[in-house]
């Protein structure tokens, strides 16, 4: 069996070609995908908009340091699902006043099935906000995160 090590800090980049004053042709590694506002301020709807993004982002890093946790502590993860509201200031972004926190509160939902104890999934959701980036970065701008789980026992 070959055993991989990561590296723990990495150089990353991104590129992106702004082919409208709404559109960015976004390219990562060897994946290319576009970030675009909606049609009602200007956009062509390609794609979610710079905001949905970061919403987008902290899911997804939520389900892969979710199931991070899980397997180090030996937790099935069965069916995962989740759901992020948020407020959103747009005063800042339409250029009325300076916002300090754009996104004062957001709160995370995962449904999750799985047979941990509550005790166990007390330990995820205590591990994936520790190691979950994207939360990370979140929080430390003053955003008030709540992550709410919600756990179905198969």
């Amino acid at each position: 069996m070959v055993t991989i090590r990561e590296k723990p800090v990495v150089k990353m980049r991104a590129e992106g070609i702004c082919t409208s004053h709404s559109r960015t042709d976004v390219r990562v590694r060897d994946i290319a995908t576009v970030v675009d506002e909606p049609l009602e301020r200007g956009g062509s709807n390609a794609a979610p908009s710079p905001t949905e993004m970061l919403m987008a982002s902290l899911l997804g890093c939520t389900n892969v340091i979710l199931h991070k946790v899980a397997a180090k502590n030996g937790v099935e993860i069965e069916a995962l699902s989740l759901k992020l509201e948020t407020e959103f200031d747009r005063n800042g972004v339409m250029l009325a006043k300076f916002v300090e926190i754009p996104f004062p509160a957001m709160t995370l939902t995962v449904d999750v099935t799985t047979r941990a104890s509550d005790a166990e999934v007390a330990v995820l959701a205590r591990e994936l906000d520790a190691f979950c980036p994207v939360s990370q970065v979140i929080r430390k701008s003053g955003t008030r995160l709540k992550t709410i789980f919600n756990v179905t026992r198969p």
